[in-house]
């Protein structure tokens, strides 16, 4: 098939995730102020999207306290750089069994809540943009389930669009964005929709080219989407998403490494991928130039 390269690419920085690496590297941002911190750098850097988790200030381990999303935000908007904001919606959805002989009563690392609740933060600071993780997956931990049942999907989506606030489909796999379609098709999501493609991700769609033009090929051919790969691929995914037709994703959540024994911080991780995109003979875009292309709202926070 022929090549349809992107010539003007939007860079979103996944500025610190849920994952496990706050002890991994001294760059995860931890704090509001030093997660508000990585992404202002991310977005002078070349990012026009920043995604922003929040963690507990002292141990760094993923949280879902509203407060810390607001100030993560509050600061990001204060800054003296423009950028688009896009919070993650994806945690309270996580089931951890206990083990095979006795499954149940689930583990005390469960974090279970309401779709309504899932959204508190998004109803708060009314970001331009959230994640919506479009189905339900084993991740790579022994008996944790990533939980998205299409009712979760349904309320949650339609309260996004409510909101004003664009949803940005995670696809970890086809079928999820079988069900994607679906949700547009229902009148649930609006189109064009905006699909994030996540490969590579135990155990989800695999990281070969094959897996991935498959995922591409599934994509409506008039709705925006973007692609990651993890770890020492995050960078090979950046030419690929651009070959395709796509935009990038890059960031700590995705990989903390620059090069062989060098710890990457956000802002040089996406440095690399502004080099590599020009160097491709691609332009990268700004804040204002995605705002138009995937007619987001900017909105001041309740």
């Amino acid at each position: 098939m022929p090549l349809h390269m992107t010539r003007d690419v939007f860079i979103t920085c996944a500025v610190t995730g849920s994952g496990s690496s706050q002890d991994r590297s001294p760059h995860v941002p931890r704090s509001p102020e030093q997660i508000a911190k990585s992404a202002i750098a991310a977005a002078k850097a070349g990012a026009a999207i920043v995604h922003c988790h929040v963690r507990d200030p002292e141990t760094g381990v993923p949280s879902r306290d509203p407060k810390l999303y607001r100030e993560v935000t509050d600061r990001i908007r204060d800054a003296d750089v423009d950028v688009v904001l896009n919070l993650t919606a994806g945690m309270g959805g996580d089931m951890v069994f206990g083990p095979p002989s006795a499954p149940l009563p689930l583990n005390d690392a469960t974090d279970m809540v309401s779709a309504e609740d899932r959204l508190v933060h998004i109803e708060d600071c009314l970001p331009e943009i959230c994640t919506l993780d479009c189905g339900t997956m084993n991740f790579a931990e022994a008996d944790y389930v990533m939980t998205n049942t299409p009712g979760m999907l349904t309320t949650m989506g339609a309260r996004m669009e409510d909101l004003g606030v664009k949803p940005e489909i995670e696809a970890f796999d086809t079928g999820h964005l079988w069900y994607a379609k679906q949700l547009v098709k229902e009148g649930v999501l609006s189109s064009p929709a905006l699909v994030q493609l996540c490969m590579g991700i135990p155990w989800g769609a695999p990281n070969d080219l094959n897996t991935f033009m498959a995922m591409v090929n599934n994509v409506p051919a008039d709705w925006n989407w973007s692609a990651f790969s993890i770890g020492r691929d995050e960078m090979p995914y950046v030419a690929a998403s651009v070959l395709a037709g796509g935009h990038v994703r890059v960031g700590l959540e995705d990989n903390l490494w620059l090069s062989k024994g060098e710890l990457a911080t956000n802002e040089a991780l996406v440095s690399r991928a502004v080099s590599i995109i020009e160097n491709m003979g691609a332009t990268i875009m700004g804040p204002d130039a995605v705002r138009q292309k995937l007619g987001l709202t900017k909105q001041a926070p309740r």
